[in-house]
């Protein structure tokens, strides 16, 4: 079977990888000529509303997914009138818009922080009457890596924020004064079947997830099935097919959902390694009418991306259980350019090799 892929970055990359071993072939289309995923397979660059390589990119393939979720629904809806594509079009337009996604976990009955829509100077002064500070205010789409946002503390930091982001549909939020970020990855298939991944802990660094904790430490029962079950509810919702993540704030032993991403996920990469069967495997069987892997993990994990700069690698190779993943970008300032997972069968194990991982980027 041959795979389209829509977004050709490490995500696509990774789902290449994991794909070949089950006879799988791909294709990706992607804006950039240059996009991480382009040596993998067949490549067809252009524009997303460019319908000739639209039609280019289809040609033969027998289903389509996606990588990145700021893909056009209007292109993935054109697809799906030509050929299977999932997770659906709908999923998108969800997960693109904050105000539509926000809206759709509180009619599912989960928690979200407070929120209020944002069209004008005068609905940011309502929506700050009404949310008060701290508070954060967001661009309603295309924001990720914590583009997009400013945290406002205090009444001096409002006019900055509105002449920064102002101009575009908005959404402000209530900040939450979290414990910790969690999120968590589970996979569906087209028949309904379910499995999702234990809760893991996410550290970010100026909004860019800096680390991923697997299992997340101290995770309890309620928090996972709480979890499962927003989770599952949203693709049943969606009539999903696919992986899906869900982030979340962990307040006061509560979890208030943050956002949702329709795809295979960066706090997911310590499956590649971490659990039998991984985030970019069980994608493409969901996706395809396949089984589902277990998502039983083995032992305990760390994943720590590699943000701007890729440190001297080879000393890191000799600790074990560390794994390294290059995505063959070129450097820069805030770039994911690759990301390490150290695994063990027991915490301290785990913090042990971390720890010499960290010694081996202050020799490099």
């Amino acid at each position: 079977m041959k795979v389209g892929v829509l977004g050709g970055g490490q995500l696509g990359r990774m789902m290449a990888l994991a794909g070949y071993p089950l006879g799988l072939r791909f294709r990706f289309f992607d804006p950039s000529p240059d996009a991480a995923a382009g040596h993998m397979a067949e490549f067809v660059s252009g524009s997303y509303d460019d319908l000739d390589a639209v039609e280019r990119f289809a040609a033969g393939l027998d289903a389509i997914t996606y990588e990145f979720e700021n893909v056009p629904a209007e292109t993935a809806r054109y697809l799906a009138e030509r050929l299977p594509v999932h997770p659906t079009p709908a999923a998108l337009e969800v997960a693109q818009d904050r105000l539509i996604e926000k809206t759709f976990f509180r009619k599912l009955g989960f928690q979200t922080p407070a929120f209020a829509p944002v069209d004008s100077r005068n609905d940011l002064d309502a929506a700050l009457r009404e949310i008060g500070l701290p508070a954060v205010l967001k661009t309603r789409r295309d924001g990720y890596d914590g583009k997009g946002q400013a945290v406002l503390q205090h009444v001096a930091e409002i006019d900055t924020a509105w002449e920064q982001l102002g101009g575009r549909p908005l959404i402000l939020e209530a900040f939450v004064p979290f414990e910790r970020e969690l999120s968590i990855v589970a996979a569906r298939g087209l028949d309904g079947s379910f499995r999702a991944y234990p809760l893991v802990e996410n550290e970010h660094r100026a909004g860019i997830l800096g680390r991923t904790i697997a299992p997340a430490p101290g995770l309890t029962p309620e928090l996972q099935s709480t979890a499962e079950a927003c989770v599952s509810a949203a693709m049943m919702e969606l009539g999903y097919a696919g992986v899906m993540t869900i982030e979340f704030f962990e307040h006061q032993g509560r979890l208030l959902v943050n956002e949702m991403a329709p795809r295979v996920h960066n706090s997911g990469h310590w499956t590649i390694e971490g659990a039998e069967t991984s985030q970019f495997e069980n994608h493409l069987r969901a996706v395809l009418g396949l089984p589902l892997g277990s998502t039983a993990v083995r032992g305990y994990s760390t994943m720590l991306n590699l943000i701007g700069a890729t440190p001297e690698w080879s000393t890191m190779l000799g600790i074990d259980g560390l794994h390294l993943h290059l995505y063959g970008k070129d450097p820069r300032p805030g770039r994911k350019l690759g990301h390490v997972t150290i695994c063990a069968t027991d915490p301290t194990a785990l913090e042990e090799r971390l720890k010499a991982f960290v010694e081996s980027l202050h020799r490099s």
